[in-house]
């Protein structure tokens, strides 16, 4: 059993020095509530609402930057600790990035670069191009992506089919109007993803107004029965929950069905097709 935290903070493009702190500040809370994962959100080192991709790139950072050794500190005080979360990475291709990294007491332990960019996201970042990592760790086997890529069931597919057991999900989710008493749709869709493929979901969505932009405050965790087990709700705060990886392993639902073994990939090849 591991302790999830999905850490909801205000990240602002206009403070890229109080962006470090506040991230810092957070995974200190959580760690010393007992955290063994801390998610924070995406683009968490220098705000999400840019003016200019040459903004964007003034606020981005190599995966081998400072902040990376502070976070890699910070998981060292816990045993096992992992940290993820989203950054502008300048890649060593010159390109801008929406990246996230996967940090623990040994370093930086995989970097995500974003495929499936949100509306004018294009202006600032080039996508990326690889799958989702998977990387095996005391707490399960953990992937990531971000955002928008949680939209796509082919890339959740793609992550679970690799043996991630629990998704991690740096995400800026931009407020959209909703029925009384519903959730977020996008919490809706993690949910949706982590029943489908038995594989617990962590989304870390941030809050506060950017330029102008509202937030859906939509941090939430969510058991690989699909169940949203903890939420922040409004407002900065940190959720925590208590997820076993091994709830993710077994894929059956009866002893006569089972989420993967009775898949039927000969005839989905359409879903693939451009």
């Amino acid at each position: 059993m591991s302790r999830i935290a999905v850490a909801q903070v205000a990240p602002d493009v206009t403070d890229q020095a109080g962006n470090l702190v506040r991230a810092a500040a957070a995974i200190t809370t959580a760690l010393d509530a007992g955290a063994d994962i801390v998610v924070l959100p995406e683009l968490v080192t220098s705000g999400y609402v840019f003016e200019s991709a040459d903004e964007a790139r003034a606020a981005a950072i190599p995966a081998d930057a400072a902040v990376f050794d502070e976070w890699t500190l910070l998981a060292s005080t816990r045993p096992g600790a992992v940290i993820v979360g989203g950054f502008a990475e300048l890649g060593d291709d010159g390109n801008v990035y929406n990246s996230a990294a996967m940090v623990d007491g040994s370093g930086v332990r995989a970097v995500y670069r974003k495929v499936h960019l949100w509306d004018e996201e294009p202006k600032f970042f080039t996508a990326g191009s690889e799958t989702p990592p998977v990387v095996s760790t005391s707490h399960g086997t953990l992937g990531m992506m971000i955002c928008y890529d949680l939209e796509f069931p082919e890339w959740t597919r793609l992550a679970a089919l690799a043996g991630t057991e629990i998704l991690l999900v740096p995400t800026n989710w931009p407020f959209a109007p909703r029925p009384a008493g519903e959730r977020v749709a996008e919490v809706q869709t993690g949910a949706a993803a982590a029943r489908i493929n038995r594989m617990a979901v962590a989304c870390a969505d941030r809050t506060g107004t950017e330029r102008g932009v509202d937030w859906n405050n939509g941090s939430s965790i969510i058991s690989a029965a699909g169940w949203v087990v903890a939420e922040v709700g409004e407002g900065t705060g940190i959720a925590y929950a208590d997820i076993d990886a091994a709830d993710s392993r077994s894929k059956a639902w009866t002893e006569r069905a089972d989420a993967f073994a009775d898949r039927r990939p000969e005839l989905y090849g359409g879903v693939a097709r451009p």
